[in-house]
């Protein structure tokens, strides 16, 4: 079973990149285009792994982690911030927030689906009884 991933993105581009690499190593994607409708995706969804740009419209990446950790059925999801926020102190606030993982853009295409592998929970193996 491949994992849900959600993104939170509003550039068409950076969108469609990463839904692309994502979709070709056979996760299912699903998108918003603001952290508004990114909260109300995650909470009907409770995807498997969520990225999260951070400069976004309405409310900043920081504000959706935060609300993202006080919904119950997200608190436990893996957020990766997926940012071209890649100043001092970005990556701590970033974490901060709730952030498990930290993204700089522009995302490499050789690169990005083995780093955000790792923020995935392992599948459980059908018959062990260790």
């Amino acid at each position: 079973m491949s994992a849900n991933i959600l993104l939170i993105e509003d550039n068409e581009q950076n969108r469609y990149l990463a839904t692309f690499l994502l979709e070709h190593h056979g996760y299912r994607v699903l998108a918003a285009i603001d952290g508004l409708s990114g909260l109300q995706l995650a909470e009907s969804t409770v995807p498997d792994l969520i990225l999260l740009d951070i400069q976004l419209p309405l409310m900043d990446g920081y504000e959706v982690a935060r609300g993202l950790r006080e919904m119950p059925a997200t608190r436990e999801v893996p957020i990766v911030a997926v940012t071209s926020h890649a100043m001092s102190g970005d990556r701590e606030k970033a974490f901060a927030a709730g952030c498990n993982g930290y993204i700089e853009k522009p995302i490499n295409p050789d690169t990005f689906v083995a780093e955000i592998q790792r923020f995935l929970p392992t599948p459980s193996v059908i018959g062990d009884v260790s």
